[in-house]
């Protein structure tokens, strides 16, 4: 299999020289963009499996690149930043980010991150940086899931509603509704649900697993649909409906 391309995005040459050192020792492919428009053009040209974007740059920043990417396409996409505060990463991830790394960051765990990523979406078995005690969930491949009413599509990532109503899916939110749906009616924690949303385990005070609750809810908002995750307190979450795939 060809080597995996991470593409940084980033205005300030030293951090993109120190991320392209940090890849290309690693073995992966590297390209560099100073903006957005460096950004589209090397995408329209370029396979790329991962994006490495900060939220500092000229023009459109990071975050409103990443709201016009995720309306386009389904890309890994990893915010490396300067900015570490909670309102920025919790937009980042509600965007539809699949990680976020403040700087200065730990290159191992950078590229441990990455290479989970592109793992999964390459849809391969988990990296071997991951504890081996821990069970990792194989989803069921191409499968619909269908639940009082509503579908789940594995393939497109598009959630049916009762009434019709569509919505495409970010990563986060799909993964975690597909690790719910193949755990119907059983308790899952929340270190359950980061390791396969994140490939990583959850840290103290990280609430990506929090927020993107909420958002899924908001998606399930029609009808009692709202009520499908049940909080378990001081446990983790239950489905509780019945799914067919």
């Amino acid at each position: 299999m060809t080597a995996p391309t991470v593409l940084i995005v980033d205005d300030e040459p030293v951090a993109c020289k120190v991320a392209t050192s940090i890849f290309q020792a690693e073995g992966y492919e590297t390209l560099v963009a100073g903006d957005g428009d460096q950004m589209n053009k090397i995408l329209r040209q370029n396979q790329v499996d991962l994006i490495l974007l900060d939220i500092n740059l000229p023009g459109k920043n990071g975050l409103i690149l990443a709201r016009e990417l995720r309306e386009k396409r389904d890309i890994a996409l990893i915010f490396v930043t300067g900015r570490d505060n909670e309102i920025d990463r919790i937009l980042g991830l509600e965007i539809g980010a699949d990680d976020y790394v403040t700087k200065p960051f730990n290159p191992r765990e950078l590229t441990i991150r990455a290479r989970n990523l592109i793992n999964r979406t390459r849809n391969k078995q988990p990296a071997a940086a991951q504890p081996a005690e821990q069970n990792t969930f194989v989803p069921t491949p191409n499968a619909r899931y269908a639940f009082s009413g509503w579908n789940l599509d594995a393939n497109s990532h598009e959630l049916l509603s009762p009434s019709g109503q569509v919505a495409r899916l970010p990563k986060a939110e799909f993964r975690m509704l597909q690790y719910f749906c193949e755990h119907a009616k059983l308790l899952v924690t929340r270190s359950d649900l980061m390791l396969f949303m994140m490939g990583r385990e959850l840290k103290e005070h990280d609430r990506t697993v929090d927020v993107t609750i909420r958002k899924l809810r908001k998606h399930l908002e029609e009808g009692e649909a709202f009520n499908f995750i049940e909080t378990i307190h001081g446990e983790g979450y239950r489905f509780g409906v019945d799914v067919e795939f």
